[in-house]
């Protein structure tokens, strides 16, 4: 590396340097130790100014990272430069003899670090070793000031842009200089449009900070030199070198293509002008390389580049993505109330609307249950509308085979026996059924008529040998009946696998339908779609198992766990048309069962869009006419074409793309294999087509260009046929088009879809202009508003709905791919722009779903949640993260549905048809994951931890912070080990916990990444019982696994909750408080009426429940209403079952109690049951009716008997709950004798409530007495203390200021329970408040009126959006808190609601084990 000073060349350069302190000098002798200059060598970076014409407005500038370089400076003015940090950059100048300068600011430096901050100057020479000069300041050492002195400051610097502005301005004021070819060709490799600026750069520099170190700011200088910039860019149009111009359209053009190439994203003003430089220095390479200007815009100029280029400048956004203006809507007008039916109800409609099972199928079933399933292989060929069955069986070592048919007319078997495939020979004469004729190669049997069934038949049995098939075929009089022209065969090798199971959950005589055409379907894929549509009808009548039955089929075939082609030529034309047909009926089916759309479009994604015409005979023509105008008719593009020609089918489209990644990557073999196998396509798998493809594309160079063109042009009609999905075919196909290309669409004419909305085609095109951006949330926004646009039309009866559809299910894929390519610019997104992004993807699910409900009122949840992020409103994460916390629910129950519709009939047909199990495992995963729930799973999942960060929330959710030590057990939900009891302390990691169970006995903790509701049955329970409970989304804190048995002690003091293993020997150390006294009941027994008012409310009589609310009535404050209540006091259950008209329930129950002691807890199922059938005694019906009558409540029977059925049937669950499993348990592990459990119930008038809450009046997380928690749920209460997901609001509130509540979460309960006005019987056990017991909650309250479930829209609800409401309604439920623990004088457990506004508590009692 040579660097020129003066007249000199400098081989290396060398600085000797010293520091010098406050008053001192010294200077360098020739023994001072070197410090080398760093040298920044080869070109120099440096930017382009570009005029006004080329970003619109104004003259914008930038940094100076570019990826191209300029000679370095000291080329143009002989100067060595040493430059100290940039914040200790300094002003001056020093000679070298006369002719030469070193100049402190350059961009050559040596770079020292001076800690010392009493050294106040540095010191040096400069020394070339090349020839051993020394240079000198005059005979002296070279000194810079680093403080106090000079121009320089230690704070100031010039940032490099600047400086660049100021050097052009400098050259402007000189007239523009320019340098002669002589003058160029002086300094050898320099670019002399870029050296003109040098000559001022240093200059400019010295300028700018003298400038600031007489007080001028930063931000003035900037402010000046922009409007001198815009000033005098005005008639700048380009820069006048010599031999060199280059037109500025061009520039521009080659910008665009970079910025193309980058993916389009957004650039700064600094990097667009960076971008411009770039592109010219590109450009000038290509002139400097004898290039012709005309030569280079053919180059460049492709397509419409130019016109995008035209379109950017006009728009005045050069280098910026594209934006539609996206309309405002109500998004509710989106919402679809399809819902699917329950798994129950499907499976009572299956078996409803099962079809009377053929003939056939009759046969074949009764054979293989009197054969024992031992089934070799059962096949079933089609004629025309009838069908050939063919059943091997192997009982007892014998092979016997069934050959049936529903075929009419009198019909031989002429059929053999064949040691390998297509041959025929004669069977053993010992094997023949009666009545056959032995020829010569063959047999011939009539078959016989079954009239039970109504087919004809032929039994045969074979010995175990060598033979391993049979062929044969029909004869009807002078007529063979053969398989499209060949001889039937059926396997005797090949075993079908033995069902697991009975299909439940599934559609099973579909199924069973189409494991039976499996083998005509594996002759083509012709085959396989004319079969799925005859199936269409008869799975429509079975409803969504019906039609998710042919989902997983046709997925099956889609990912090629399903044979495609097996000894069978078609024509492409005809798999198009086949494909034509199913895709016509899935459209009718589509149009006429809304409610079915999503499986449907599930369906049609497995098949390409197929056509009536020359549609598919294109793949055949079009092959031949890229053989002969390229000129490839041998080698693999021969063998390709032969299977083009007998079977194509969705691999070529990867083909095709194949071939394309291996011309464009200059031939490299290698990219031809990775585009195959990454697309599932092996050597082995080209190998097993029946044409099959052995050769490697081996092109020459002169073909490229050709094949280029014709293989792209043919990629259009292999996805016309095959890619319905395809964004590109789905696009053109609605857009319309024509023929275009030679020899390819010849004579084909798309006509555009009528119909579409104002600027749909613009829209459509702005997508596919921006489908590979980088920056992808414009085409996120492109995406959604064309599915909503495209959205009305789906909902029609258009002529091309399918197209439509098709259309809709490409647009809903690239947003997938668009979020995964979106990841890595959310990394350092803000906060804001991952709500937006998280609002689109939301957006783009709820579009794509039939029961969307829930996921609308989500996404109207996030647009609250943005909007008050934007407003800086500061609850907004807290806000935000009920919103995650309620997407995250949606998402789980959509994957559930999948599930239960789906995995069973995996499961199922891919046992019969021997698909691998890994991919029967994973099926409904995998559905799952295709879609753009995934995507907005690991959206939530990133934005979550930013979420807590922000809301100041931890990673675990104390529930009850109890210390505790035990072994780990992973369950996947908490309800399955309820009845367990474990014989060592046990902390349970549960993946469910729905907040209705019990607590296993010996557990001391449950861990779950579920969201149990702090006041929910499992959180009282936890802390009632002192054990610890608590919840984190953070899965990964916790030891999932079968394998996790390690010891750990966990507990509120403890480092992020979880603490570290512990010993055996340690646990003994542990506290148990877990541990719960004996408990004893006092059986209670009939008092001698039915029924009684709230005055007669004794301990002998009810509950704590009931003779709590009696209590309140009167002393709590008049703004706190109390309502009527009534009882059916203890014992009257045992005196309504000791009644003789209820002799025969009493005697079911004696039997299964029984059962019960001997621990079949079935039996819990069947009390409930039988208690159900008890008959009320008239003495009852009557006392009942007078005591409701004499409190004021209404009489149900006045509305009619039905009325008082319902009043009764809602009595007896409250009884029956006594036996239900989480009560039962919960007794058994406490051993409190369940017969001396008795139930009351108390009667109550329902307010139909706007809301409901629970208060616990000392804080149960913390157990601060000095604050109230409640929570607060839209609807009846039962959503909060019932199994419903979801947390509700809560907040706490000082008890010496209950008007300032604080939001600790808001909600995120989906579902809300609404009622009318009713009645309602609670449970008022004798266990209800027992001392180690806590039975409250254990059993069940009825209302006499059915619940609606309403899904909640919270961005409508006035306790979100009202603060003054909100804080209105939260005070008054804190001070009613406050009010009856007052009147109480100890902690309490309320229950109330809210209506109008005003405060009603329906129950109260004491808050239990209340942390200290």
């Amino acid at each position: 590396m040579s660097n020129t000073l003066g007249n000199h060349v400098l081989i290396q350069q060398t600085t000797c340097w010293s520091t010098v302190k406050n008053n001192q000098t010294k200077t360098v002798k020739d023994h001072a130790h070197p410090a080398s200059i760093t040298d920044i060598s080869g070109r120099q970076k440096w930017k382009s100014l570009v005029t006004k014409e080329f970003l619109g407005s104004s003259l914008n500038t930038g940094g100076t990272k570019l990826s191209w370089q300029l000679p370095r400076g000291v080329y143009v003015v002989p100067r060595a430069v040493l430059a100290t940090d940039p914040a200790f950059e300094l002003a001056g100048k020093f000679n070298l003899d006369g002719n030469s300068q070193i100049q402190s600011g350059s961009n050559s430096f040596l770079r020292i670090v001076i800690d010392d901050p009493e050294i106040s100057a540095i010191e040096f020479l400069v020394l070339d070793e090349s020839q051993d000069i020394w240079f000198k300041d005059n005979g002296q050492n070279f000194r810079v000031l680093l403080s106090g002195n000079g121009v320089s400051s230690s704070d100031v610097s010039v940032p490099e842009d600047l400086v660049q502005i100021q050097a052009f301005l400098r050259w402007e004021r000189k007239g523009r200089q320019t340098y002669t070819p002589d003058q160029q060709k002086a300094i050898p490799n320099v670019d002399a449009y870029s050296y003109v600026f040098q000559e001022e750069y240093e200059a400019a520099r010295i300028e700018l900070l003298e400038e600031m170190a007489r007080g001028t700011s930063l931000e003035e200088v900037q402010t000046k030199l922009i409007e001198y910039t815009d000033e005098s860019s005005k008639n700048a149009k380009e820069v006048l070198i010599p031999g060199c111009k280059i037109p500025d359209d061009l520039v521009q053009i080659q910008a665009y293509v970079r910025w193309e190439k980058a993916g389009k994203p957004n650039y700064s003003p600094d990097k667009q002008l960076l971008e411009f430089a770039e592109a010219r220095g590109e450009l000038q390479l290509e002139l400097d390389k004898g290039t012709s200007l005309d030569e280079i815009r053919k180059k460049i100029i492709k397509g419409d580049v130019h016109t995008k280029v035209s379109r950017q400048l006009k728009a005045k956004r050069y280098f910026t993505p594209d934006r539609i203006q996206r309309k405002k809507r109500d998004i509710t007008q989106f919402l679809n109330k399809f819902p699917s039916p329950m798994l129950e109800k499907s499976e009572n409609k299956v078996a409803d609307t099962l079809e009377t099972p053929s003939g056939l199928e009759l046969c074949s079933k009764a054979r293989e249950e009197q054969d024992d399933g031992c089934i070799l292989n059962k096949k079933l060929f089609r004629i025309d509308d009838k069908e050939i069955l063919v059943l091997i069986t192997n009982p007892l070592g014998k092979r016997k085979i069934l050959v049936a048919t529903d075929l009419n007319g009198p019909l031989t078997l002429h059929w053999g026996l064949s040691k390998r495939a297509g041959e025929w020979m004669a069977p053993p004469s010992n094997i023949l059924p009666s009545g056959s004729v032995l020829l010569d190669m063959a047999c011939q049997t009539t078959f016989t008529i079954d009239p039970f069934y109504g087919v004809q038949a032929v039994d045969i049995e074979v010995d175990e040998g060598d033979s391993v098939g049979i062929p044969f075929v029909l004869v009807a009089g002078d007529h063979w009946i053969k398989n499209n022209g060949s001889d039937f065969y059926i396997d005797f090798t090949h075993v079908i696998k033995k069902i697991d199971g009975d299909g439940r959950g599934a559609a099973k005589s579909v199924l069973d339908k189409i494991a039976q055409m499996e083998s005509e379907a594996q002759k083509s894929l012709m085959h396989r779609f004319n079969i799925a549509a005859d199936l269409i009808e008869k799975s429509k009548d079975d409803g969504e198992l019906g039609l998710a039955g042919i989902l997983v089929w046709m997925r099956f075939m889609a990912t090629r766990q399903l044979t495609w082609n097996k000894n069978y030529n078609v024509k492409p034309r005809e798999i198009s048309k086949a494909q034509d047909r199913l895709t016509g009926l899935l459209q009718s089916t589509y149009k006429a069962s809304p409610q079915y759309r999503e499986i449907l479009r599930m369906i049609m994604s497995t098949v390409g869009r197929g056509g009536e015409g020359d549609v598919g005979q294109r793949i055949r023509d079009e092959i031949l006419v890229i053989q002969r105008s390229s000129d490839c008719k041998g080698g693999m593009m021969e063998e390709w074409h032969q299977k083009l020609h007998n079977n194509t089918s969705p691999d070529d489209v990867v083909i095709c793309q194949a071939l394309l990644d291996y011309i464009n990557s200059d031939f490299d073999i290698s990219s031809y294999w990775n585009t195959l196998e990454s697309n599932g396509i092996t050597k082995e798998r080209l190998l097993s087509y029946d044409r099959a493809i052995h050769s490697e594309p081996n092109f020459r160079r002169d073909q490229k260009g050709n094949l280029l063109r014709d293989l792209g042009n043919y990629m259009r009609t292999l996805k016309a046929v095959h890619s319905g999905a395809d964004l590109e075919s789905a696009i053109s196909t609605c857009m319309g088009y024509k023929s275009e290309g030679q020899g390819f669409m010849v004579g084909v004419r798309i006509n555009p879809i009528k119909g579409l909305p104002s600027g749909f085609p613009e829209l459509l095109q702005f997508i596919f202009d921006h489908v590979e951006d980088k920056d992808v949330e414009p085409l996120l926004e492109g995406l959604l508003e064309a599915r909503i646009e495209l959205r009305p039309l789906l909902s029609t009866s258009h002529d091309r709905l399918r197209d439509l559809i098709f259309l809709d299910i490409a647009l809903d894929s690239t947003v997938r791919t668009a979020i995964e390519r979106g990841y890595e610019d959310l990394n350092n997104a803000t906060p804001q722009k991952i709500l937006y992004f998280i609002t689109l993807v939301l957006g783009n699910l709820a579009l794509s779903s039939d029961d969307n409900e829930d996921l609308i009122y989500c996404l109207k949840g996030w647009n609250q949640a943005l909007d008050m992020s934007t407003r800086k409103d500061d609850q907004w994460a807290l806000y935000a993260k009920s919103c995650l916390d309620r997407a995250r629910l949606a998402l789980s129950s959509k994957a559930d549905h999948y599930l239960d519709i789906l995995q069973p009939s995996a499961e199922y047909l891919g046992s019969m048809l021997g698909v691998e199990q890994w991919a029967v495992d994973i099926f409904t995963e995998e559905i799952i994951r295709a879609g753009s729930a995934a995507s907005l799973s690991v959206l939530l999942n990133r934005f979550d931890p930013i979420l807590r960060k922000v809301a100041h929330l931890g990673s675990w959710q104390v529930i009850s912070p109890v210390e505790v030590a035990g072994y780990v057990v992973t369950v996947d939900e908490l309800v399955s080990v309820q009845n367990k009891s474990y014989e060592q302390p046990t902390i349970l990691v549960a993946r469910r916990v729905s907040g209705e169970e019990e607590i296993p006995g010996g557990t001391v903790a449950v861990l779950t990444p579920d969201m149990p509701d702090v006041l929910s049955h499992v959180s009282v329970r936890a802390r009632n019982c002192k054990y610890c409970l608590s919840a984190t989304m953070w899965v990964s804190l916790i030891p999932w696994g079968p394998q996790s048995h390690s010891l750990l002690a966990i507990g509120k003091g403890r480092p992020n909750f979880l603490g570290n293993e512990i010993k055996e020997s340690e646990l003994q150390d542990v506290k148990d408080d877990g541990s719960l006294p004996p408990l004893h009941l006092v059986k209670k027994h009939f008092g001698g009426t039915y029924a009684i008012s709230a005055e007669d409310f004794t301990s002998e009589m009810v509950g704590a429940k009931s003779r709590n609310i009696a209590y309140l009535k009167g002393k709590v404050p008049s703004w706190v209403g109390i309502p009527t209540s009534v009882a059916l006091p203890f014992g009257v259950f045992e005196k309504v079952l000791s009644n003789s008209s209820n002799q025969v329930v009493a005697d079911k129950l004696k039997t299964l109690k029984k059962k019960l002691g001997e621990e079949d807890f079935g039996a819990l199922n069947e009390i409930r049951k039988t208690v159900l059938e008890l008959v009320a005694p008239p003495q009852l019906v009557q006392e009942l009716k007078e005591k409701m009558q004499h409190s004021g409540m209404s009489w149900p029977g006045d509305e009619g008997t039905h009325r008082w059925e319902q009043a009764w049937m809602s009595i007896k669950k409250v009884w029956a709950s006594k036996w239900n499993e989480r009560a039962y348990f919960s007794t058994r592990k406490v051993k409190l004798d369940h017969e001396y459990l008795c139930m009351a119930v108390l009667v109550q008038e329902i307010i139909s409530p706007d809301y409901a809450f629970v208060i616990h009046t000392t804080n149960p997380s913390s157990g601060d007495s000095s604050e109230i928690y409640a929570e607060v749920v839209k609807g009846l209460g039962e959503t909060l203390v019932g199994a419903y997901p979801g947390r509700a609001l809560s907040f706490v509130c000082k008890k010496n200021n209950l008007d300032s509540p604080k939001i600790l979460g808001y909600p995120s309960k989906p579902i809300g329970l609404f009622i009318r006005q009713s009645i309602i019987f609670r449970s008022d056990s004798n266990g209800e408040d027992l001392e180690g017991y806590a039975g409250a909650g254990l059993y069940d309250s009825v209302p006499m009126d059915e619940e609606e479930k309403v899904v909640l829209d919270y961005s409508t609800d006035r306790l979100i959006n009202d603060a003054s409401f909100r804080k209105s309604i939260l005070s008054s439920i804190a001070r009613a808190g406050g009010a009856i623990e007052d009147l109480y004088g100890s902690p309490q457990d309320i229950e109330g609601v809210v209506k109008d506004g005003k405060i009603f508590v329906v129950q109260t009692r004491p808050q239990k084990y209340v942390l200290a």
